[in-house]
């Protein structure tokens, strides 16, 4: 019901346009009722930005499962890489939507106030990690700030090319700026050094398992792994 009601939203949306759309409209060509709509989607705005409540929720998860011995500031953009995830899973919608906000000042701002929320939530865990500093909050509104302006140059860039070009290597590159410029930790800086060996691991996981639960467990694997090497 809830795809079918974005579908018929965006059908009508590119066709006539946002503002000349209606809730009516949205409900008669998905053929069901207005209540059936408001179940899912408070107003006309959300619909066109259905899949960030999940998406945030996940990106909260991700954040509180950190061991506390990560680096933060890796830890908030690995957040942030689920976030575009989220955006290169479809593509095609993902463009469209971009477009469609182009256009329309109203889905602006409600884009904007989604963009806060995530910051909200990324700053609020590295206060957590940097409330032992005494520039802590300071620190902590900073660097969320920067993950995300660097994921959305990440995004838009990817956007603009139409979801041709490659997102991983697009976040990547924006993540890497802002861990250069704010980690505390050297790049590799973990123990054991330079020089030692590659490590290889194989992972055996659920093909539905998120993403962060496998890097987590990699993650996991390789901590127990210097632990051995170390005794």
């Amino acid at each position: 019901m809830r795809e079918a009601l974005v579908a018929a939203a965006f059908e009508l949306f590119l066709e006539r346009g946002f503002e000349q759309t209606t809730v009516d409209d949205i409900v008669s060509l998905a053929g069901v009722g207005r209540r059936s709509f408001f179940r899912y989607f408070p107003a006309k705005e959300d619909v066109v930005f259905p899949d960030h409540e999940r998406s945030l929720a996940e990106m909260t998860e991700f954040l509180e499962s950190g061991t506390g011995d990560e680096d933060p500031v890796r830890h908030a953009c690995d957040a942030a890489r689920l976030v575009l995830r989220m955006y290169a899973e479809q593509p095609s919608f993902s463009v469209q939507r971009y477009r469609l906000t182009r256009k329309v000042p109203g889905l602006r701002a409600y884009e904007l106030s989604v963009v806060w929320r995530y910051e909200h939530t990324l700053a609020h865990y590295l206060r957590g990690r940097f409330a032992d500093r005494p520039d802590g909050a300071l620190r902590a509104d900073v660097i969320a700030a920067a993950v995300v302006s660097a994921h959305n140059h990440a995004l838009r860039t990817w956007l603009r090319s139409g979801g041709e070009s490659d997102w991983v290597a697009e976040v990547d590159a924006a993540m890497a700026f802002v861990t250069g410029t704010w980690s505390d930790r050297p790049e590799g800086g973990t123990a054991g050094g330079e020089g030692d060996a590659d490590d290889v691991v194989v992972l055996v996981a659920s093909r539905r398992a998120p993403l962060w639960r496998m890097v987590q467990g990699i993650e996991s694997a390789l901590g127990e792994s210097r632990q051995v090497q170390q005794q």
